[in-house]
C-alpha cells in the first residue's frame, strides 16, 4: 500500500487552501473524500506496480524490503487487496456534489497509471510526462471535487512542478543506483538530466512568481488575501528549488521525496511557506 505515499495526495488540499476555501464545510469534506479516494486507488495501483515489477525490486537496494518483493504479502493476497482497494476508491467520489468531474480525473489517473506500469515504463521521456501527470492529476482533482476555479499560473506551476520532481527523482537515481533497476535510466545522461531539471525549475519559479502576484479574482493576491505575506512566500519556494536541485545532482544522489520527508531544511521552508499562505489567505 505504500502508505507513506499517501503524503503526495495531499497536493489534493493545494487548490481548495490557495482559494482561501479549504475551511469551508462543504469544501473540507468534498476535498477529504478526494483525498480518501486518491489513498485508496493509489495503493492499488501501487500493488500492482509492485507485483510487475517483483524481480527488480528485490535486487534494489531499498526496494527490496516492499511487503511483496520480500515474501511477505504473497501474490493471491496482493491481487485481493489490489482488488478490493480499487472498488472502496472508485465508490467514495460518489459522496462528493456533482462527481462526474473528479471521477473523469480519477479515471484519468487509472488509466495513465496503468499504461505506464505495463507498457511505458521504459518509453524514454514519455515515462516523465505520464509519472508527472500523477502529480497535477492530484492537485487539479483537488479543485476539481469541489468546482473551484484555479488560475491558470496554478495549474502551469503544478505542471512543471511535478515535472520537476520526477525529473530531479530521475537524477537521484541514476547518480545514486544507476540504471540496474530501472532500465530506462541508461537513455538519460546526468547533461540531459540537469537541463530537463533546471528547464522544470525555472518554470516553476517564475509562474509561481506571476501567480503570487497575479491580483485577479484566482491569483494569490486577490483582494481577498493579504498581499504582503502571499508575495513573502516567493522566498521560501525559490530557496526550496534550489535545494531540492542541490540534492537530486549531489554525489549521494537525494531524491526530491527524501528530501521533503528528511532534510530538516526543506521541512522547515515548507512550513515557512505553508504559514505564509495561511496567513495571507485565511487570517
Amino acid at each position: 500500500m505504500r502508505i507513506p505515499q499517501w503524503v503526495k495526495n495531499g497536493l489534493l488540499a493545494v487548490a481548495p487552501g490557495a482559494s482561501g476555501t479549504l475551511f469551508h464545510r462543504h469544501v473540507l469534506a468534498n476535498t477529504a473524500v478526494a483525498f480518501a479516494a486518491f489513498c485508496f486507488v493509489s495503493s492499488s495501483v501501487y500493488i500492482i506496480n509492485d507485483l510487475r515489477d517483483v524481480a527488480s525490486d528485490r535486487q534494489h537496494p531499498t526496494k527490496q524490503f516492499r511487503a511483496i518483493a520480500s515474501g511477505d504479502l504473497s501474490t493471491s493476497r496482493a491481487l485481493g487487496a489490489a482488488g478490493l482497494l480499487a472498488v472502496v476508491g472508485l465508490a467514495l467520489p460518489a459522496l462528493i456534489s456533482h462527481p462526474a468531474g473528479f471521477y473523469l480525473i480519477v479515471g484519468l489517473y487509472l488509466v495513465e497509471t496503468l499504461t505506464y506500469i505495463f507498457w511505458l515504463k521504459n518509453a524514454v521521456i514519455i515515462e516523465l510526462g505520464l509519472v508527472a501527470s500523477g502529480f497535477f492529476l492530484r492537485s487539479y482533482g483537488g479543485a476539481v471535487a469541489s468546482h473551484i476555479p484555479v488560475s491558470t499560473w496554478f495549474l502551469i506551476v503544478v505542471t512543471f512542478g511535478a515535472l520537476f520532481l520526477v525529473v530531479g527523482k530521475r537524477a537521484a537515481e541514476l547518480r545514486h543506483v544507476g540504471s540496474v533497476n530501472r532500465a530506462v535510466l541508461a537513455e538519460y545522461t546526468t547533461d540531459f538530466l540537469h537541463s530537463a531539471l533546471t528547464m522544470s525549475a525555472t518554470v516553476v519559479v517564475t509562474a509561481y512568481c506571476l501567480w503570487a502576484i497575479d491580483t485577479s479574482s484566482t491569483g494569490l493576491s486577490s483582494v481577498k488575501h493579504d498581499v504582503i505575506p502571499v508575495r513573502l512566500s516567493m522566498v521560501p519556494v525559490v530557496l526550496a528549488i534550489l535545494f531540492i536541485m542541490r540534492g537530486a545532482e549531489s554525489s549521494d544522489g537525494e531524491s526530491p521525496e527524501d528530501l521533503l520527508l528528511k532534510n530538516r531544511t526543506v521541512q522547515v521552508l515548507a512550513i515557512i511557506w505553508l504559514g505564509l499562505i495561511i496567513g495571507g489567505t485565511y487570517v
